[in-house]
């Protein structure tokens, strides 16, 4: 018998930050997290979540968890990542963006055929394939939660199950495979020597070419307390607009991220008041960021460790032979086709980094993936402007449309 264990707001925001400082802490005394680049709320969460596993299994406690603080730090992040969207530097790495698009476009395809044809292959119903496609991998949860009462409709019994397990599933590998993929191919290749910091928590900043370039200047606690609170008003302001903007691209019937509308804003603020000098100093980009950073490794310590890894254990055969075929097609899908695209340059290391975050599980993923490899090396500015786009504006309305061809021509 299974006993519910609740965990209310403040009791999950604990455990996640939990989970984050024990990775800061495994990443500064496990050489093997530093040197694969593995993001330090990935290692400290999977360690939770294993824990939770056990009391699940050995005593029947199931956790669940609040998702509010973890959803709070999502929009604090992608509003962040908005006003770090300027689209003069956008506009230097159009090219960049524009293959990013081709090879999301091409991925998205080549998992639902490799999810599908191994289903047949398998005797298995093509439905079943395509929960285990690009609806969970490029899709994630939301997409997986979306289609599921679609896949329900056309047949699939416990197609909410098989997707969201899919989709955790990628969450982690997605996390695990990033960092490692993106340090190996600049290390192999050649493209950077390692920065020899210290720090374990990483930036994303794109308002400068390096970390180094970000240093600290003597200034008043009582001045950086006010940017830091004008920034943090600024965040929670475009929030709020932000959502009455993701309720109106609701009524087109089209799905959007949640943090949608809020990043648009963003976006649009940012590049607004850029037209003046003046004015876009006082919007504190830097401070913004800042928190955002931190919303960041918040989010995916809270993610991270409220992963129900029991779905994972109870997943058939032929679930798991898809899952890890899909995962070896994204190690190679990266290092062999994505990489030369880009250029065989360090960009290109990063942003593989990044595609094999939310090509198997979410954007925040993918940042942190490319937060990992950038911190071990240097900061790479066109990266952190390209994926978030991809990831927000793109991969939906294309994973969208490649699903509702496959379930008409295929299924």
């Amino acid at each position: 018998m299974t006993t519910q264990l609740s965990l209310g707001f403040y009791a999950s925001a604990g455990v996640g930050v939990a989970a984050l400082l024990l990775g800061i802490t495994l990443t500064k005394y496990v050489p093997f997290l530093k040197r694969f680049c593995i993001p330090s709320p990935v290692s400290g969460g999977l360690i939770v979540s294993l824990l939770t596993l056990l009391l699940f299994r050995i005593f029947g406690i199931e956790c669940q968890f609040d998702g509010s603080m973890k959803d709070l730090c999502m929009m604090l992040f992608f509003t962040s990542v908005g006003f770090q969207s300027d689209m003069k530097a956008l506009r230097k790495g159009g090219k960049p963006l524009l293959v990013m698009i081709g090879l999301v476009t091409l991925l998205i395809v080549a998992q639902n055929l490799i999810s599908v044809g191994i289903a047949r292959g398998m005797s298995q119903d093509s439905l079943f394939g395509m929960a285990t496609g690009s609806i969970p991998m490029c899709g994630g949860h939301g997409t997986a939660g979306g289609f599921s009462p679609l896949l329900e409709q056309m047949g699939l019994t416990g197609a909410s199950s098989i997707t969201m397990a899919a989709a955790t599933f990628g969450l982690v590998a997605g996390s695990l495979l990033g960092g490692p993929l993106g340090e190996a191919l600049v290390r192999r290749k050649r493209l950077a020597t390692p920065s020899g910091r210290k720090n374990v928590i990483t930036g994303v900043e794109a308002t400068a070419s390096s970390p180094e370039a970000r240093e600290a200047h003597p200034v008043s606690t009582e001045k950086t307390f006010r940017d830091t609170l004008i920034g943090a008003c600024i965040l929670l302001v475009t929030i709020a607009l932000g959502t009455g903007l993701s309720r109106l691209l609701a009524m087109t019937g089209i799905t959007f991220p949640t943090y949608f509308g809020a990043l648009l804003v963003g976006c649009f603020t940012r590049n607004l008041y850029s037209l003046s000098p003046k004015l876009e100093r006082e919007l504190r980009i830097g401070e913004m960021v800042r928190i955002g950073d931190i919303s960041l490794q918040l989010f995916l310590g809270m993610a991270m460790a409220s992963l129900r890894l029991w779905e994972l254990a109870s997943l058939a055969l032929p679930l798991m032979v898809i899952l890890v075929a899909q995962v070896a097609f994204m190690a190679l899908f990266g290092a062999f086709v994505a990489f030369p695209l880009l250029g065989k340059n360090y960009d290109a290391a990063v942003l593989v980094s990044g595609l094999c975050g939310f090509g198997l599980g979410a954007t925040p993923n993918a940042m942190a993936n490319m937060s990992a490899v950038c911190f071990k090396y240097r900061f790479a500015a066109a990266p952190f402007l390209i994926v978030p786009i991809i990831g927000a504006m793109f991969v939906d309305l294309i994973n969208t449309g490649v699903i509702t061809l496959f379930l008409n021509l295929v299924c």
